[in-house]
């Protein structure tokens, strides 16, 4: 693999703010030229690759230390973007990384685009797409099992699972050509044809396997988008203040307190929770709260999974049946709060797999994870350790445009289409494949899917 020539970059790597440490990032061919120009300590043309060097940045205009630092240098192709990288790891600090970043773009470097080492990474062969997306995967993960398969794909399980489909797939169209070509048998279109359908069967099979777990993936991925809603003061925030484990929606026992939607992440068994606690739906003539109440509407209509709380203690309400009847046909877990109080509510009109729960005891609330593990993994557990996962919407649409073509391909042999045009469609799944690990995807695509990470990565 050959690098390509590229200018020298940089960036900081570390989140802005106080901190120990703040890496300022540079890759390029002259990165060890501009580090020299500031950097006060070892003789940096006689480090070894891969060493941590002690030292001082100094500003050369007005010979002025800017701060003490250790350097890594890290010599190609070796490195993340088989460029040569330096990363001077400061004291962390805004005022201090920002003016050793600006130092260094005078002195030639220039200012990274959002994306733009991994980008690198990528042109020079050092990971593909996937693994590429698997790194934002990684930064973006909110619980341990989101973070274990951005592992995998950036491990190139998904990568190599590609790959060796399209390889088959290319094997099968060079055979197929040789067949048509240079004829043994008189039978040789009847055995090309029957080749044709033996291979697309297991294409299908494989990329369609593939797809089942791409809800799952998902989930995984970006969480469950989940509405709380339910009455005013029935425990809707008392209900996501205790799956959080601490206060962040304020809780009264007066009617329309939450005025406004709160968002928060949960980890329910390694699954990424959006918890979106709403405003108490319900005719107010306050027109803050109306305004709360139709965010609440808004909520549950985009919402993948419905926690609809109901008082167990108190009689079934007009509003109580309006909600039970606008989410009917939701993914919808009705929770009865209050069991530690005398129940009053008419159980016959309610599901029958309605979670009795107390918050304020802290009772029952894991049978809201189980309820969960029944909706969205169908009781199988919610994660295999070695399955490949697809969890990416572009995967998923390319894998399904690639189950369109070989269905096209099957569909013509049940017509007795010649092979030669069936060749067509199976050519066009090999370059559908193609676009997920980037060995056929436009440069329009690449340039977008980079502008979608940080700065500095």
């Amino acid at each position: 693999m050959i690098t390509k020539e590229f200018d020298t970059i940089t960036a900081i790597s570390t989140p802005l703010g106080e901190g120990a440490i703040g890496i300022v990032r540079l890759s390029g061919s002259d990165s060890l030229t501009i580090l020299k120009k500031v950097f006060k300590g070892k003789n940096l043309d006689q480090v070894e690759s891969h060493t941590l060097n002690y030292g001082h940045i100094i500003d050369p205009d007005k010979d002025e230390i800017l701060d003490e630092v250790m350097v890594g240098i890290m010599l190609a192709p070796k490195t993340f973007t088989r460029e040569n990288v330096v990363e001077i790891n400061t004291h962390g600090g805004v005022a201090v990384t920002n003016e050793i970043l600006q130092l260094l773009i005078r002195q030639g470097a220039r200012l990274a685009e959002p994306g733009e080492f991994t980008k690198r990474a990528f042109l020079n062969g050092r990971v593909d797409l996937t693994q590429a997306e698997a790194i934002m995967d990684l930064i973006r993960a909110k619980t341990d099992k989101t973070m274990n398969i951005a592992v995998k794909q950036l491990d190139g399980s998904l990568s190599q699972l590609i790959n060796d489909t399209r390889q088959e797939i290319l094997n099968t169209l060079a055979q197929v050509e040789v067949n048509i070509d240079y004829p043994e048998y008189d039978d040789v279109e009847e055995m090309t044809t029957q080749l044709l359908r033996e291979k697309t069967a297991d294409f299908e099979q494989l990329l369609s396997s593939l797809l089942q777990t791409a809800r799952r993936g998902k989930i995984l991925r970006e969480g469950i988008t989940t509405a709380i809603i339910g009455r005013p003061n029935v425990g809707k925030s008392s209900l996501l203040n205790s799956l959080l484990r601490e206060d962040k929606a304020i809780v009264t026992d007066i009617a329309g307190t939450t005025r406004d939607v709160i968002e928060e992440y949960v980890n329910i068994q390694g699954i990424p929770l959006k918890l979106i606690d709403t405003a108490g739906i319900r005719e107010t003539e306050d027109i803050v709260e109306q305004i709360g109440v139709e965010r609440s509407r808004k909520a549950l209509q985009e919402a993948d999974l419905v926690l609809l709380v109901l008082n167990s203690s108190q009689a079934l309400t007009d509003q109580d049946r309006q909600l039970l009847e606008l989410t009917q046909d939701m993914n919808r877990i009705v929770l009865l709060n209050k069991t530690d109080l005398e129940s009053q509510i008419e159980k016959d009109q309610l599901p029958a797999d309605a979670i009795p729960i107390s918050v304020l005891k802290q009772d029952n609330l894991e049978g809201i994870e189980e309820r969960i593990n029944q909706l969205f993994f169908e009781n199988a557990g919610l994660v295999e350790q070695d399955a490949t996962y697809l969890s990416n919407s572009r995967h998923i649409s390319l894998i399904e445009k690639a189950l369109a073509s070989l269905q096209a391909v099957n569909e013509g042999l049940a017509l007795g289409m010649p092979v030669d045009l069936l060749q067509v469609d199976l050519t066009r799944t090999w370059e559908i494949l193609g676009e997920i690990t980037g060995d056929a995807a436009p440069d329009e695509l690449i340039t977008q899917l980079f502008s979608q990470f940080c700065l500095g990565k």
